[in-house]
């Protein structure tokens, strides 16, 4: 595919048709190695073959150039006496007359494409200059390419490209590809197209290689990209490779003071070689980069360890002692090269000190690097307490990214190493973080137990902040067993440790315990809690608990169908999350996102929201679970035959972790997947399991729920109490007041549940009722309840009043994995292929408008919020309607 060489190729052509009416000339394409300069030759001269008489011949990286190679290698198609004259040497005076007389006289125009003129020997330029000065009324067109990044001013080839005639010749420079290019091409494969065009540089050779093998390991290093770096550093001077090594080791722009310390008197010269040969860069002044990273990776895996170590301690020492005054050193960079020079006193040192700067700027992901970093040397620590904090922290760093065995063993450790130093506060503390991981994990007892024994090691020292945070999490771990009350109880004690102490760290914690188990009781003053703890969190830097009532808060709004205040936090928090980089979170708030599309009736996005959360690797039970809920009950309502797969996938897992939390939606799932079909010994199986729990403490809405199913399924013991009435809507189904619960839940947002209060109308009010229940699930694409609706307005005779059957863009967007109608993967797919919105109009015979708003529509379903967001995340597959 040739991309964004439209003009270029528009150029050639425009100067092949003066050509044709007798108005030679020559063209020039000039770029860096791996351009495209070849690409374009061919494509602009396939097409010509049958109206020009095409000459091709090109030049080569020899020891000792030929000379006139490209003449040579085309002589043979110009006749015996031109082969001749070059095999006897003839002269210059007899030579090039020749060769003007046969192109001149063919009977079709001419084209002569001579190929890398940067290997060029000097006959081979003059005979170009002596053909370019005479074909200006001639049926001739020369066209050559070049590398202009490793040509230096002084080249002969500059000279001689300055001599050409002005008038006839025109100069193509071929740029880079573009971020959005680059994501065209990346569409079909699983690679990151922003980390594409970063390593490539929007090469496109580059970019081919790399595309061809990101099937096998994002990180690998083409061997065709190494060799071909290779060899062009190999016929460089061994100073100018010197340069480029010492800036190989570095991932940032290098400054040339540094360098020109290290080399001394000849680094000038040997700096201006390097950027001449074109693999180094002036990113900005007195900074020398690499123009694409894959060339750097390339000139550093060429290296042999030794070597590298020592070009990295040469650097880090550069660094400190030509710093300038009252400068402050990067860490960050004086940890990379002390690691690389493999200096653990200098990691050691340095490292812990980077991660805390990058933690406190929110960069969580950089903080874990660093981390490792020293526990690379943790064997040199002099102190074991040394030691195990080093662990700590880098479990604390890294589990605000993913959630694994690593960070398990690393508490572990840290626990192991604390113990020996009889440091109990520090062994509590870490006991409590091994008892969240665990949580997260879906492993109940495992937190349970750990988070009691943290508690008991730190009752045993005087009040600290360590208890205080002990005994909030012990509040968290009762919230989360669906005990709201002695959630407040123990958070209260949280609280009331953390303020004598200011301790706000644990204060915002108990705060978000407290908030969360009130809101969940039905308590509204939960919220002012929640904003209290998010407002110091935000003025503390306290990130993670930033993130947690964030999701607490929105998971509270989705779940007592507040949609309005959770579509506003989402927002708050999606962009919380990310500026902080706190991935984990960021993929259980997309859970809660998927789970409110759900319960809007907006079923596409859900999926394509639970799909994006379960295609993440290493995740947690914590995130996994809700995902695959939500996705099976999606696909439930749709009526799709792998929803009774996720389902029991969900169930499995749920059971797993043995808390009635994460059954309950589960089982609620089922129950409804099953009454859908009317499969009620299925159905009052998975209710009676449920009857099994405490639900104490359930929330008045999930309890309300629980009630509904056992009366549309005739259960015989049914929940009882004041709170199994629940919230109004379902309030009204319990009363029988069917029509004023439908019109509730619509006020509220949610068009499934509404139609389904329909159906539990009885006799004649069903007959009036049901043509609506059938609008209502027909146009979420709500399959099976539909056709039980439809069923039940056949028996009650009011077939007549029901809407047309409609599949339409329904059934299109029910079979598109992203739930894309017909239309809307028109739009994309020409949207992917780099048209305007103009341009799609013209194409689909529609207004610029209609697409404006299909564009739209697009930019929601697919989770994007730009239209480079689009190409960088295609569905797949594209063609599926």
């Amino acid at each position: 595919m040739l991309l964004e060489r439209e003009r270029q190729l528009q150029e050639l052509q425009r100067l092949a048709s003066r050509v044709s009416s007798g108005a030679g000339g020559m063209a020039l394409v000039l770029g860096e190695a791996g351009i495209g300069k070849s690409s374009l030759l061919q494509a602009f001269a396939a097409p010509l073959k049958g109206e020009f008489f095409v000459l091709q011949g090109a030049c080569e990286d020899l020891s000792t150039p030929r000379v006139l190679g490209p003449l040579r290698d085309f002589a043979p198609a110009l006749g015996p006496d031109v082969v001749s004259t070059i095999d006897n040497a003839g002269s210059p005076d007899i030579l090039m007359p020749l060769l003007l007389g046969h192109l001149a006289t063919q009977p079709r125009p001419v084209l002569v494409m001579c190929e890398d003129l940067h290997w060029a020997d000097q006959a081979t330029l003059d005979l170009l200059k002596y053909l370019a000065r005479r074909i200006s009324d001639q049926h001739i067109m020369l066209l050559a390419s070049a590398r202009n990044d490793e040509l230096p001013p002084d080249h002969a080839f500059w000279r001689w490209a300055g001599d050409l005639p002005p008038a006839s010749t025109q100069r193509l420079d071929l740029p880079p590809l573009s971020p959005d290019a680059v994501a065209t091409l990346a569409r079909d494969a699983d690679c990151d197209p922003c980390e594409l065009y970063r390593v490539t540089g929007g090469n496109p050779f580059f970019l081919s290689e790399l595309l061809t093998d990101c099937s096998r390991d994002p990180g690998h290093l083409p061997a065709s990209v190494r060799d071909a770096v290779w060899a062009r550093t190999s016929r460089l001077d061994p100073e100018v490779r010197t340069v480029l090594e010492l800036v190989s080791v570095s991932p940032v722009a290098l400054e040339e003071r540094l360098l020109e310390a290290l080399l001394g008197e000849q680094g000038h010269d040997a700096i201006d070689a390097s950027v001449d040969s074109g693999l180094l860069q002036r990113a900005s002044p007195g900074l020398l980069s690499f123009r694409h990273e894959l060339a750097r990776q390339a000139v550093l895996s060429g290296l042999r360890p030794g070597a590298t170590r020592a070009l990295h301690k040469r650097l880090c020492k550069a660094l400190t002692s030509q710093a300038p005054p009252h400068a402050r050193i990067e860490l960050a960079r004086l940890v990379h090269h002390a690691t690389g020079a493999q200096d653990a006193h200098m990691v050691l040192q340095l490292a812990p000190r980077a991660a805390r700067q990058a933690a406190r700027l929110g960069a969580h992901r950089q903080a874990a690097a660093h981390l490792a970093s020293a526990l690379q040397f943790v064997d040199a620590v002099g102190w074991t307490g040394e030691a195990a904090q080093l662990y700590e922290d880098w479990a604390y760093e890294a589990g605000l990214l993913r959630i694994d065995e690593r960070l398990i063993e690393a508490r572990q450790k840290a626990i192991a190493l604390w113990q020996s130093v009889e440091r109990p506060d520090k062994v509590g503390l870490n006991l409590r973080w091994l008892a969240r991981t665990h949580w997260y994990r879906g492993e109940a007892k495992e937190a349970e137990r750990y988070g009691l024994e943290a508690i008991r090691t730190l009752e045993q020292l005087p009040n600290s902040k360590e208890l205080a945070m002990a005994y909030s999490m012990r509040s968290q771990h009762q919230l989360l067993q669906d005990h709201p009350a002695s959630a407040i109880e123990w958070g209260r004690l949280a609280l009331e440790l953390a303020t004598a102490l200011d301790d706000h760290d644990t204060r915002v914690h108990a705060l978000t315990n407290i908030g969360s188990a009130k809101l969940f009781l039905g308590d509204d003053s939960g919220q002012q809690d929640l904003a209290d703890g998010l407002q110091c969190a935000l003025a503390q830097h306290l990130h993670e608990h930033a993130a947690r009532i964030y999701s607490n808060w929105v998971e509270y709004a989705v779940v007592f169908k507040q949609f309005a205040l959770a579509e506003r936090l989402l927002a708050e928090g999606f962009t919380y999350h990310r500026e902080h980089e706190l991935d984990a979170w960021v993929h259980y708030l997309t859970g809660w996102q998927a789970q409110l599309h759900l319960d809007k009736g907006e079923f596409a996005q859900a999926a394509a929201l639970a799909q994006q959360v379960l295609a993440l690797p290493d995740l947690s039970l914590v995130m996994r679970l809700p995902a695959l809920t939500v996705l099976g009950r999606t696909l439930s309502r749709q009526g799709e035959p792998d929803a009774a797969r996720c389902l029991q996938e969900a169930l499995q897992w749920a059971r797993a972790t043995g808390e009635s939390q994460r059954l309950l939606p589960v089982l609620l799932a089922l129950t409804e997947a099953a009454w859908q079909v009317q499969d009620m010994d299925s159905c009052r199986r998975w209710l009676d399991e449920i009857g099994q729990f405490d639900l104490s403490g359930v929330n008045a809405w999930d309890l309300a729920e629980v009630g509904a199913w056992q009366r549309r399924a005739a259960m015989a013991t049914q929940v009882a109490g004041e709170r199994a009435a629940g919230p109004l809507p379902r309030a009204a189904e319990a009363t029988g007041s069917c029509q004023a619960a439908c019109d509730a839940w619509l006020a509220l947002g949610l068009p499934f549940e509404a139609a389904l209060a329909l159906l539990d109308l009885p006799g004649a009010a069903a007959a009036q009722a049901m043509p609506k229940a059938v609008a209502l699930l027909e146009q979420i694409g709500a399959v099976p309840a539909a056709a039980l609706a439809r069923q039940r307005a056949r028996a009650c005779g009011a077939q007549a009043q029901l809407p047309k059957s409609r599949r339409g863009p329904y059934a299109a967007a029910r079979e598109h994995p992203s739930g894309l109608t017909r239309r809307e993967a028109q739009v994309l797919e020409l949207l992917l292929d780099g048209l305007s919105n103009l341009e799609i109009a013209q194409r689909l015979c529609r207004s610029e408008r209609t697409v404006e708003h299909h564009v739209s529509t697009l930019l929601g379903k697919l989770g994007a919020t730009t239209r480079l967001d689009l190409l960088r995340r295609p569905p797949a597959p594209l063609h599926k309607n």
